[in-house]
């Protein structure tokens, strides 16, 4: 009996009526992925050949690149082969090995840009403290730090899903494996993994969500403190790349989980997008973000191309 078993593969889902256009998606999707990935390799490459950006902020927008290079590297690739050669199956542990990489690189990133909100703070609220404050070593073990609390807080989630039996439909909502995804095609009871999976979110995303919110009303009252409103922007405008940063992760990752939450009876169309939006979005803005606020970022990017001009 099949629905006693776990599968041996999952089904990748397609949109009903569009399979003639999925060479056309891929090709969206393949030049976002180029764009995702030259970016974060040239904010890597700039921050690390250039002296003067060696410093916490910099190391973080590294780490931030690094997360984004893996997170749509373990996801894109399988899906531009389903769209291209119709490789619709997943097997079981290759399943759980992304949905575990999606999932803990994601608290990952969440985890550092909660460590760049709170340098911000310091460098606003106590500039003269910054340096002894956020070291490179102290940067270095913050790093440390984010990538120990990601593996630990979701390990258990493919652990969890790993002896439950699974139903005889085997198809996903998503070109690529998520936790809620999987969990709903099991035929058990699945409350410890939602209970589970659920009080992660909330202790990582959620937690990190609230404190970044923190951490800008601190700023927002320190700002606000300056006596003429030419030094307030200054010291603001410091802040709006890492803001803009922080939506392009936080609104993708709130609207996929609304959609699974209450979007049930949505069209294929909508899970797909949205799944897609989470993966690839903030991999493609980010460096973009901060190459477009960073001048020290942008004259790097101006003297390559000059170079290789010449």
């Amino acid at each position: 009996n099949s629905s006693d078993l776990s599968p041996s593969s999952f089904i990748l889902a397609s949109i009903p009526g569009l399979e003639a256009a999925h060479f056309w998606m891929a090709i969206f999707l393949c030049s976002m992925y180029i764009v995702a990935v030259t970016g974060n390799c040239a904010v890597l490459f700039i921050v690390k050949t250039e002296p003067s950006l060696h410093a916490p902020m910099y190391f973080f927008l590294c780490m931030l690149a690094a997360i984004d290079l893996a997170l749509s590297t373990s996801t894109v690739p399988r899906v531009l082969s389903f769209y291209w050669f119709n490789t619709r199956e997943i097997s079981f542990g290759a399943c759980l090995v992304q949905m575990f990489l999606i999932h803990t690189l994601s608290a990952i990133e969440s985890t550092v840009l909660l460590a760049m909100a709170v340098d911000r703070y310091v460098a606003i609220c106590h500039p003269l403290r910054h340096a002894a404050i956020l070291t490179n070593s102290a940067t270095a073990k913050i790093g440390l730090a984010a990538m120990a609390r990601g593996v630990v807080f979701f390990l258990p989630l493919p652990l969890l899903l790993l002896p439950l039996p699974f139903c005889s439909s085997r198809l996903l909502s998503h070109s690529f494996c998520l936790h809620q995804d999987v969990m709903n095609l099991a035929c058990a009871n699945t409350t410890p993994s939602v209970v589970y999976g659920l009080t992660a979110i909330l202790l990582v995303m959620g937690l990190d969500a609230v404190l970044i919110c923190l951490s800008y009303i601190l700023i927002l009252k320190a700002v606000l403190r300056l006596a003429l409103w030419k030094e307030r922007l200054k010291a603001f405008s410091t802040c709006v790349a890492h803001i803009c940063v922080v939506l392009a992760f936080y609104v993708p990752l709130i609207g996929l989980s609304v959609v699974h939450r209450f979007g049930k009876d949505l069209a294929p169309l909508v899970h797909i997008t949205m799944g897609n939006i989470y993966i690839l979005v903030p991999a493609v803005l980010n460096p973009i973000i901060y190459g477009v606020r960073t001048k020290q970022i942008q004259k790097r990017i101006l003297n390559l191309i000059h170079i290789y001009n010449n």
